[in-house]
């Protein structure tokens, strides 16, 4: 009896859950915060190096390349030695990568920090999901992965802010912006090293353990890679594929595209990014009740997604306002991120107990090679005057993650 009760999880308090929440959501929003350690200073490295979009796009592309095949290889990192060590690692990396944006003296110094940013970039997923799903009770945890989910776009929205900024506050010097960065990095990992006990994935483990138990006990144990042979996980895999591709679009190259299409000055299209992520951040809040109250995932993944697509599609016309067509650029983020918890919870559903970092850094790779892949395709088509296929091409890949998003909740539906 005594052995029964010592097994069985204590369900944690609200106030517990909102500290492993908030650690979680802090460090979340620092990985995507470092995402987008290179991109808002475009127009100076072009003034400073001489670089082209292409080139640039390429930086893009190391980034997610080395963040991608690094997120796979995380996840059976994170399920054999725990996901908290692996954090910390991260946060250091990012430290590091700013220390060498800031001493960068052409390229390859620029290509350094991005390599250095996309290697601690590679752990997060799997290990924020992980610690959630282990820390967090159930109930609360539509509510976490929208607050996850918030706390990224919310770290994609800062970063222009803060990097312009800082450079201006600098006098033009954004070596100065990279220092700061490395500080806001080296601040959350000293925070969460304090309070390390919250996101310790080793202790608690809520959620599923006792019919993760049962399996255990009655069933063989199966070989690590056998998830990849679920249809579910590289369906899962291709809709980030396909909407990472249009966040990319408009992360990267949303600003000079519209300055070419609407005529609009870089002072107001170079927030449209930051109107994005804060418009998805709303969707998320909303979302993270919508998780809960709805059965059929992804048919909200699909009218959220669609309205995005919309708004993307008619921004590419040309036929808006230039005031308009920012505000309907921005707006889309609203759609995108409306769909994030229902996204996050649908690849909980398809993963198969005790893989819960594997899947989720195989899953989450496809958001990497879709950056990788997307950034110089975006970057070559304003280096060749089609500043409007950025935002076609935007509106064309969410409705290919919108079929890949069916399809999973198709295979589910069926079990």
């Amino acid at each position: 009896m005594n052995t029964t009760t010592l097994a069985t999880p204590v369900p944690a308090s609200a106030r517990q859950d909102a500290t492993t929440i908030g650690l979680i959501g802090l460090a979340h929003g620092t990985s995507h915060f470092n995402h987008m350690l290179l991109p808002p200073l475009f127009p100076l490295f072009i003034r400073d190096f001489g670089l082209t979009f292409s080139e640039l796009g390429l930086l893009v592309s190391v980034f997610f390349v080395i963040s991608g095949v690094g997120q796979a290889m995380a996840g059976f990192l994170v399920d054999r030695i725990g996901a908290r060590p692996v954090l910390f690692t991260a946060l250091g990396l990012f430290v590091c990568a700013s220390l060498a944006a800031a001493t960068a003296h052409g390229y390859h110094g620029l290509m350094l920090a991005a390599a250095l940013a996309g290697l601690g970039n590679a752990p997060f997923h799997p290990v924020d999901f992980t610690i959630l799903n282990k820390r967090v009770s159930a109930p609360r945890l539509g509510h976490a992965f929208s607050v996850h989910g918030i706390t990224g776009n919310l770290g994609w929205a800062v970063a222009p802010v803060f990097l312009i900024g800082v450079t201006g506050w600098a006098g033009g010097q954004w070596r100065t912006a990279y220092l700061a960065t490395a500080l806001v990095s080296l601040a959350v990992l000293v925070l969460l090293v304090l309070n390390r006990d919250a996101i310790d994935d080793r202790q608690g483990q809520w959620e599923d353990s006792s019919k993760a138990g049962g399996q255990s006990a009655s069933a063989p144990s199966e070989h690590p890679m056998a998830f990849l042979k679920l249809p579910s996980v590289w369906l899962c895999f291709s809709f980030f594929f396909w909407t990472t591709a249009a966040l990319s679009a408009i992360q990267s190259f949303a600003s000079p595209a519209l300055m070419r299409m609407y005529g609009l000055p870089e002072s107001i299209t170079a927030f449209v990014v930051t109107g994005y992520m804060l418009c998805g951040a709303a969707g998320m809040v909303i979302g993270g009740f919508l998780v809960a109250r709805v059965a059929r995932l992804e048919r909200t993944i699909a009218v959220a997604m669609a309205l995005a697509a919309l708004l993307l599609l008619l921004t590419a016309t040309g036929w808006l306002p230039p005031y308009i067509a920012a505000g309907a650029a921005a707006l889309a983020g609203f759609g995108t991120g409306l769909a994030g918890p229902s996204r996050d919870m649908l690849i909980k559903r398809a993963a198969p107990p005790g893989a819960t970092g594997r899947v989720y850094g195989t899953v989450y790779s496809g958001l990497d090679v879709g950056f990788a892949v997307a950034a110089p395709v975006f970057g070559a088509m304003l280096d060749h005057g089609q500043a409007n296929g950025v935002f076609y091409g935007a509106s064309l890949v969410l409705v290919l993650g919108i079929a890949s998003a069916a399809l999973v909740g198709l295979g589910l539906h069926r079990r």
